[in-house]
């Protein structure tokens, strides 16, 4: 899978442990973050990735910074971009099976390297629904199809 990635200058040893990681997985990573010595904030970084994944270039993307919420919340300023911020491989996992996020954010202030690989994996390989009894996928996919209905009425 095509990844868009970024880091802002306070997470680039993190971003670089969990790119390494994913490219050794086979996934080829697109890194948006610049050198460490440019010092990006993460206003430069995020339109960068949001706009790899709404091109249809990269299918998810992975975003860190200090705490992870910054990130997100610009992210999510972008038409069709649905980022959490996670601190646990379970809430990784759980903002793709139920809310079907298509970014993660990470903070380097708060999560090691091996904790933000094992996010990062379980973030990539689930799906939506994914383990879910029949009427809660369908209670996901309702919340999904009303999410892009406001997102419409509020994106024009």
């Amino acid at each position: 899978m095509k990844i868009a990635m970024g880091a802002d200058f306070n997470a680039h040893g993190i971003k670089d442990a969990v790119k390494k990681f994913l490219e050794e997985k086979g996934h080829e990573v697109l890194d948006y973050s610049g050198s460490s010595e440019e010092k990006r904030l993460f206003l430069d970084i995020v339109p960068q990735v949001a706009k790899s994944i709404q091109a249809g270039e990269c299918k998810q993307g992975i975003l860190f910074c200090g705490t992870g919420m910054g990130m997100s919340l610009l992210a999510n300023k972008y038409k069709g971009i649905y980022a959490a911020c996670c601190e646990s491989v379970f809430s990784a996992k759980k903002c793709r099976v139920i809310n079907n996020a298509n970014v993660l954010t990470m903070g380097a202030w708060i999560i090691g390297d091996k904790m933000a690989c094992d996010m990062a994996e379980v973030f990539i390989e689930s799906q939506m629904g994914e383990g879910l009894e029949d009427w809660r996928k369908k209670n996901v996919t309702l919340f999904y199809e009303k999410t892009k209905i406001i997102e419409d009425e509020n994106f024009k």
